[in-house]
């Protein structure tokens, strides 16, 4: 393990001191589960009577529920991964060990490439592993893979309902302020179509754990240009809730 960068030094030990499933108590929970970014999303299911929250864990930042909602009379988990790796990958863990077992995200991206529109769907086929968490799931790689079985559930499910969409590599990075022009470049020039937080990090988490893991995006800001472009990427309530449903429909069908 000893190498010259610390976040080169992998241990496949398969248990840590603090193991999830020693501390955190299983419950009935659903087997499939949607990991959703879109908080207001969430909030309408909740205030609509929809959704019903079923566990909640605590951090310093306050209380991280796990919801579960009925759809077509099938069970469905809900949860809101929080920003960036640590603590999706963090929130993960402790949903797994609560008894969820089939995941797919629905999140937004900023764009390496500005012809990809405000809210055309993305579906990434491997992270480039550019922020920290996955390092401590998996040996040291360049990339990272979702799971083949939800990915192709994602896909029947965007054909079945005819939305258009792009399947190539999103860029995981750790730092959104530190996205500069030449990192920009390198990355589209490696095939990333996208930039976000937690995509690495979950594959690696899914792989280590041994469920199946998919995401959907959404094309959101723009940073493929000298300046910023955040197109009002965060107020596409029709899209994100749209993207929402899709990410149900792919999940329950693993």
């Amino acid at each position: 393990m000893n190498q010259l960068y610390p976040i080169l030094e992998f241990d496949p030990t398969p248990e840590a001191v603090i193991e999830p499933s020693r501390i955190i108590k299983p419950i009935d929970a659903p087997e499939h589960c949607v990991v959703c970014f879109f908080q207001e999303v969430i909030n309408k299911l909740v205030a609509d009577g929809r959704a019903r929250q079923i566990a909640v864990e605590r951090s310093e930042m306050g209380e991280h529920p796990l919801y579960e909602l009925d759809v077509d009379g099938r069970r469905l988990a809900l949860f809101h991964p929080g920003v960036g790796a640590p603590l999706a990958a963090g929130l993960l863990e402790e949903v797994i060990a609560r008894g969820c077992r089939k995941f797919v995200a629905c999140g937004g991206a900023g764009v390496l490439n500005r012809e990809i529109a405000v809210g055309h769907v993305v579906v990434p086929s491997s992270a480039v592993r550019d922020e920290g968490a996955s390092y401590h799931y998996l040996p040291p790689s360049r990339e990272v893979s979702p799971s083949p079985e939800a990915m192709t559930a994602i896909e029947q499910v965007l054909k079945a309902h005819d939305v258009p969409y792009v399947v190539g590599k999103t860029w995981t990075t750790d730092a959104f302020f530190r996205e500069t022009s030449a990192k920009v470049q390198m990355r589209r020039e490696e095939g990333c179509l996208t930039v976000e937080m937690e995509a690495a990090a979950f594959f690696a988490v899914a792989q280590f754990r041994g469920v199946p893991f998919g995401q959907i995006l959404y094309g959101g800001d723009d940073v493929s240009g000298d300046d910023w472009d955040h197109r009002g990427w965060t107020s596409r309530m029709t899209v994100r809730e749209r993207l929402f449903w899709l990410a149900a429909e792919a999940c329950l069908t693993l």
